[in-house]
């Protein structure tokens, strides 16, 4: 597999082969696969579990990596094809790209949405431009329309607590944060579900559905594997028998781009923060789950992150393991 843009790209039989191996490798965490291979990382946006584990990661697998963030000890780099580079960008990704996959064996990049052209953000073009440009296996670190490690890691954490493919209830959950933010981890958390077999529920408030590609790729996973998938701004209904709660913010599509506009509609929704309340009497037993960073006691509160229901913690530990198991499958072991 040349590139991991999204959960997509791992076939069927791959994806639970990479599944498989991550729960190998959670117990046998040192090993000699990537030994003499080096993992280029970029960061062109902030980042705490994705930058660790795939540091440990690598590390825990007998590799190397090295780490340029950009415009922090190197130069910033432009994503704009066509631009005049007259501003701070003194690196264009069309020369950067290159030259940081020739230094090693892998290439993984995190960037994030633009946040002014939703068709444009959708699209992933520059991620995607990126991808076209490493001559090495490139790994999508999370961009403007999907965060595949993070659905990777999720998918293996339902598998872990218990959580049903075919059947099981999910709930991806809008809840309150004081700026709009991109669809990339709502998007694939929604696909990850879907293609699991599970019956989605999309909970929202009116005006924060989700973009129809997102929904109607969600529904192609969903009629392909046995499940479903729904919207509703009515949250008795959706939580009505959920095994688990996914919460997540994003921007209203009809004001993407302009959140000045969004400020007035987005501030009488501080409702949506996720307590206790929300799951009785409908769901008593459901787990509760967050990609992080978390704004507590804005998105949820600090009974439920501190409670039995909160696997968000698993969820970051999932990341390592899921990250090393797909690290082995795009650049194989020792000998290989």
């Amino acid at each position: 597999m040349k590139s991991f843009i999204e959960l997509d790209d791992l076939a069927g039989d791959r994806l639970e082969a990479v599944l498989a191996r991550a729960r190998e490798l959670e117990t046998r965490r040192v090993t000699d696969d990537l030994r003499g291979r080096t993992v280029a990382l970029l960061f062109m946006n902030p980042s705490l579990r994705t930058l660790a584990s795939m540091q440990a990661g690598v590390a825990q697998l007998g590799g190397n990596s090295f780490v340029v963030t950009a415009g922090q000890g190197s130069w910033q780099i432009e994503t704009r094809d066509g631009a005049v580079m007259d501003g701070d960008a003194a690196e264009h990704v069309r020369e950067a790209i290159p030259v940081l996959a020739s230094y090693g064996d892998a290439l993984a990049v995190r960037c994030f949405a633009r946040g002014r052209d939703l068709a444009e953000d959708l699209a992933d073009g520059t991620i995607r431009t990126m991808a076209s440009l490493s001559p090495v296996p490139f790994i999508n670190l999370e961009s403007a329309a999907a965060h595949p490690c993070q659905a990777l890691g999720d998918w293996k954490t339902l598998d872990d607590v218990g959580v049903p493919r075919r059947g099981g209830r999910f709930v991806l959950s809008w809840v309150y944060h004081p700026r709009p933010l991109p669809f990339a981890v709502a998007a694939s958390a929604l696909a990850m579900a879907a293609r699991r077999g599970m019956d989605v529920t999309v909970l929202r408030p009116d005006g924060y559905s989700l973009p129809e590609p997102v929904m109607a790729r969600a529904a192609r996973w969903a009629e392909r594997a046995g499940g479903s998938v729904r919207e509703t701004a009515d949250r008795e209904d959706a939580m009505d028998g959920a095994h688990v709660v996914y919460a997540k913010s994003w921007a209203a599509p009809a004001f993407y781009g302009r959140p000045a506009e969004e400020a007035p509609v987005r501030a009488g929704l501080k409702g949506w923060c996720v307590s206790e309340a929300w799951f009785r009497p409908a769901a008593p037993g459901a787990r509760f789950m967050h990609c992080l960073p978390v704004r507590r006691n804005v998105k949820v509160t600090d009974e439920i992150l501190d409670g039995p229901r909160s696997v968000v913690v698993r969820q970051a530990g999932n990341r390592l393991h899921a990250q090393k198991a797909l690290l082995v499958e795009m650049l194989g072991g020792v000998g290989r």
